[in-house]
């Protein structure tokens, strides 16, 4: 099933953009495959790194409702998160992919074959966006995943 999940983050002191997660009672595997990137902030000449890093706590966010792609689907079943108040629990050199962006501009990703970002279908685990080069500021993503 295709889903897509809008994630924000305002200005705050988590670094987290936000995250997709396997469900505790069922869980199944996400697959990452088109991100868009962007800062809501008034134009700057400020360095961004996007940090796309796996996790296994979801940390304290505010709940976002992952919207599917073909309305004929079933219900999904994972979670997503935005706006931390805790950062997720991020795992040690587990980090999938960087994006460095200057403020200004806005970034679309997309997996090449075989090149999906794929989280294990265990409880609580799943990918996060981070920036640890400013957390004043406000952010989206939207990404384009699969659950199967």
């Amino acid at each position: 099933m295709n889903l897509s999940v809008k994630l924000r983050r305002t200005a705050s002191a988590a670094l987290s953009l936000g995250g997709i997660n396997a469900d505790a009672t069922r869980p199944r595997r996400i697959e990452w495959y088109d991100v868009i990137l962007g800062c809501e902030a008034p134009a700057a000449d400020n360095p961004f790194l996007y940090i796309f890093q796996r996790y296994t706590a979801a940390g304290t966010a505010t709940a976002v409702a992952p919207q599917k792609l073909d309305p004929a689907d079933a219900v999904t079943e994972c979670d997503a998160a935005e706006n931390h108040t805790v950062d997720p629990t991020y795992t040690a050199n587990e980090i999938v992919l960087e994006i460095p962006l200057n403020q200004r501009a806005t970034f679309r990703w997309l997996a090449v074959e075989g090149g999906r970002l794929i989280s294990p279908a265990t409880a609580s685990n799943g990918i996060g966006i981070s920036t640890p080069t400013s957390a004043a500021l406000a952010i989206t993503a939207t990404a384009h995943v699969n659950e199967r």
